[in-house]
């Protein structure tokens, strides 16, 4: 019966030696991994970066946005609610009702881009400022998605990437949805209504 060498090393061996020396030395480095995303971000009003990181993550929304706001003044927040509805994402926003006669309200505007808003009539004041990004992500705080909120208040914000949380959110945005109307906006120049 013959032995193996014990000298003399395997195939399996010599393959992961030559493995070993590619990735080692004779090959370009390989990249750096990305930094994976943080469980929770924390963002300061004012000019502490707050519309930036709202905007930034619309922008990843691949299938529904839940939004709660009780005052929605700020451009660039409305044009990233709109930019998500034309690349097929469902968006969809309570408001105060409050905010169909609020100064400067984007109201309008997202219904106009094709977002669903809905008015929240049931309360003393739909207080909540809160964003669902595809059932995974929730954005909330004490920051409203205004441009006072931004450059003159001090608020915060913060980013959570919790499945969790955001099922939990998603359950009482849902409570509130039922209690709310449909807005239809009004003729030009008349302020908007419940719809009947």
């Amino acid at each position: 019966m013959a032995y193996p060498d014990p000298l003399k090393p395997s195939r399996a061996a010599l393959a992961l030696l030559s493995l070993a020396l590619c990735l080692t030395g004779t090959t370009a480095p390989l990249p750096p991994l990305p930094p994976a995303p943080q469980a929770a971000e924390v963002y300061f009003s004012p000019h502490g970066g707050c519309t930036e990181a709202v905007v930034r993550e619309l922008g990843k929304a691949k299938k529904t946005v839940l939004v709660q706001a009780y005052s929605f003044t700020s451009k660039p927040i409305a044009a990233a609610l709109v930019a998500a509805h034309q690349r097929g994402v469902v968006v969809t926003i309570i408001l105060d009702d409050g905010d169909v006669t609020g100064t400067g309200t984007m109201i309008d505007v997202v219904v106009a881009g094709g977002d669903t808003v809905l008015l929240d009539a049931k309360h003393a004041i739909a207080h909540n400022k809160v964003m669902v990004i595809d059932g995974a992500v929730v954005l909330t705080g004490s920051f409203n998605f205004t441009a006072a909120a931004e450059n003159s208040n001090a608020e915060n914000l913060l980013v959570l990437r919790s499945a969790d949380l955001a099922a939990k959110y998603t359950a009482n945005w849902h409570e509130h949805e039922a209690h709310s109307a449909k807005y239809t906006p009004a003729p030009r120049n008349a302020p908007g209504k419940r719809a009947p």
